[in-house]
């Protein structure tokens, strides 16, 4: 299962929350998917969706979860460690493990090696840390929203990106749009 497939059985999920999503290929797919004003796409700056997830997360009472890639999560190791010693009980970090680069070509990360992202987290001392399937995603998302406990999943899919439309929507309609969601 690729991460499109994947953020297409979250969409019933992603309903109430809000939503970072990572730069590039995972905004454009899950933009073309269900776009909501919940979403709030990164057109630039990558390795920061978890980072302003958790910055969001600390700045209002709603659930976030933000939804990031293997190799941004890499290029911003440190963000772990400041989740880490910095638990929201709102924040849900989603990383979507497909082992490669997806946005930039599909070039392989180094959790397609030996590098777990779910030990780091754990080392960065992220208390709730679950690795699971594509398949489970949906299950473990669910559990970790009834949960109520900052939690970090690391889902394991496929390497792989669908061709998705450029998000043609100016960045300060979509800041703008998300941050009435964010106050309502």
């Amino acid at each position: 299962m690729i991460r499109y497939e994947l953020l297409d059985l979250l969409k019933p999920i992603l309903t109430e929350e809000l939503v970072v999503c990572n730069i590039g290929s995972p905004s454009q797919e899950l933009h073309a998917l269900d776009d909501q004003p919940s979403n709030f796409y990164m057109l630039g700056t990558m390795g920061l969706a978890s980072s302003i997830g958790l910055g969001l997360a600390m700045a209002t009472d709603k659930k976030v979860i933000a939804i990031d890639g293997d190799g941004s999560v890499l290029t911003n190791l440190g963000t772990l460690a400041t989740i880490g010693n910095n638990p929201c009980d709102n924040f849900i970090l989603l990383i979507v493990d497909n082992g490669s680069y997806g946005s930039t070509g599909d070039q392989p990360t180094y959790t397609g090696g030996r590098t777990s992202l779910a030990k780091v987290a754990e080392a960065c001392g992220c208390e709730n840390v679950v690795e699971c399937s594509a398949e489970e995603t949906p299950e473990a998302l669910r559990a970790a929203l009834d949960a109520n406990r900052m939690t970090v999943i690391v889902s394991k899919c496929d390497s792989g990106n669908v061709k998705c439309p450029v998000i043609t929507m100016n960045p300060i309609t979509i800041r703008e749009r998300f941050m009435r969601e964010v106050a309502r």
